[in-house]
């Protein structure tokens, strides 16, 4: 597989965003009001380099409306995957969240009128074998069907959403001026949404402070520039599918940093996993029959 500018500023954005179910495991503020800091802090310190860059290119009125249409997907995204993790348990807050290629994949179909290819479904097949194998099928008999299921599932929905829609408006729109108007909205919605429910935007720690805006450096600006630009550049199936990647390195900083078990199970499925992307990868479009005769 080679290298190309799209591809490392995916891997780039895939391990950047993997740190952050780490920040939210320490508890330090609520899902809602975490996802607001990590949106505002990132528009603070992106708004005056573009402008003073004058990177910043105001599209027509459609593509700014849709820009900002996925800044407020991507935050309703984030924070109720926030706040599915703290109701329940980041593992399972993190598989059903990453059910989004399924979705991708069917809204490429329906919606978009792009059929992925065969590579695409035998991946995700794959790569969700890797997944289930990576938390253990004992955690499909513990599942509670209650609201953080339900926020998870539905993290997973729109998160999928955004990414055909960015995908659209990226095509006409550069990397900057799309983040610069996403973030915007995601900032001023989600300030609305905090403010409406009385959340408390102020009486944290240090440390909390400091996560809110490593969230913003790192999981926003540095995450999302890298994916956005991959975005652009790459099927919107294939990003979506190597974002799973980052369960396998999230289990890893989770052993390193908080003293959680990697077992043998979880390293066997964190390499079905990465192998179901690599299937993604391969040059040319295959059917079922020349796969199985070739691998």
């Amino acid at each position: 597989m080679k290298l190309t500018k799209p591809r490392l500023a995916l891997i780039c954005g895939i391990l950047c965003i993997s740190i952050f179910p780490i920040l939210i495991k320490l508890r330090l503020a609520s899902g809602l009001i975490s996802a607001f800091y990590r949106m505002f802090f990132a528009v603070t310190l992106l708004l005056p380099y573009v402008l003073l860059s004058k990177n910043f290119k105001l599209p027509t009125l459609k593509l700014t409306l849709l820009a900002a249409l996925c800044g407020i997907l991507f935050a309703s995204d984030v924070a109720v995957w926030n706040i599915a993790i703290q109701d329940s348990s980041a593992t399972q807050a993190s598989l059903l969240t990453n059910l989004s290629p399924l979705w991708v994949g069917l809204g490429s179909f329906f919606f978009l009128k792009v059929r992925p290819a065969v590579n695409f479904w035998i991946g995700t097949i794959v790569s969700l074998f890797g997944m289930v194998t990576l938390v253990g099928f004992s955690f499909f008999l513990e599942l509670n069907f209650d609201q953080a299921f339900l926020f998870a599932v539905l993290s997973g929905i729109l998160y999928s959403i955004y990414l055909l829609v960015s995908k659209n408006v990226l095509s006409h729109v550069d990397v900057l001026s799309f983040m610069t108007i996403s973030l915007l909205a995601s900032s001023a919605y989600l300030g609305i949404l905090c403010y409406a429910l009385d959340e408390s935007f102020t009486g944290f720690s240090n440390t909390g402070w400091f996560v809110f805006v490593l969230q913003a450096i790192i999981c926003q600006l540095c995450a999302w520039l890298s994916i956005s630009y991959a975005t652009q550049h790459m099927r919107a199936t294939r990003v979506s599918l190597s974002l799973l990647s980052q369960a396998v390195i999230t289990s890893i900083l989770a052993w390193l940093f908080l003293e959680e078990q990697i077992t043998l199970q979880m390293v066997f499925g964190g390499m079905i996993l990465l192998f179901g992307i690599r299937i993604t990868f391969y040059d040319k479009t295959i059917s079922l029959g020349r796969f199985f005769s070739k691998n």
